[in-house]
């Protein structure tokens, strides 16, 4: 069986869909997208040098160009203070009463829970939002 150079990058292209699929690394589909084009510019004819070439500026391109778009986003915050890896940041509790050191316990989702004054001034009971979770502690701000 006789593979022509578009079937060889047509598999390579395969390969590393399939490798970014088992890592996470949408690099590696950039890279795909190059092995792709070099395989249309196979079936277009030209030479293998031609279609490194190809491979090389597309696939390259394609990744200094995801490159720069991630690094112009804003950082994620950390995960103890992100939402979409804690769902508990935002909501609210009330606090009957604050201890000296800043530290209370408050009933929240069904439960007692430990938590620590993190936000400017002095706590007040109140109504509170948790701005951040250590471990099994609530971080609570002014509402």
């Amino acid at each position: 069986m006789d593979w022509s150079a578009a079937t060889g990058w047509w598999i390579v292209a395969g390969v590393l869909v399939a490798a970014e699929l088992a890592t996470g690394t949408f690099y590696l589909l950039m890279l795909a997208v190059g092995a792709a084009a070099a395989a249309l510019a196979a079936h277009g004819g030209m030479a293998f040098s031609g279609q490194l070439v190809v491979a090389s500026i597309i696939g390259g391109g394609a990744v200094a160009a995801w490159h720069l778009k991630r690094s112009r986003q804003p950082a994620a915050p950390p995960a103890t203070e992100n939402r979409d890896v804690n769902l508990d940041i935002g909501e609210r509790v009330t606090v009957a009463r604050w201890n000296t050191d800043g530290s209370a316990t408050v009933a929240y989702r069904g439960a007692t829970w430990q938590a620590r004054w993190h936000g400017q001034g002095a706590p007040a009971p109140g109504e509170h939002v948790i701005r951040a979770v250590e471990g099994n502690r609530l971080l609570l701000d002014r509402a």
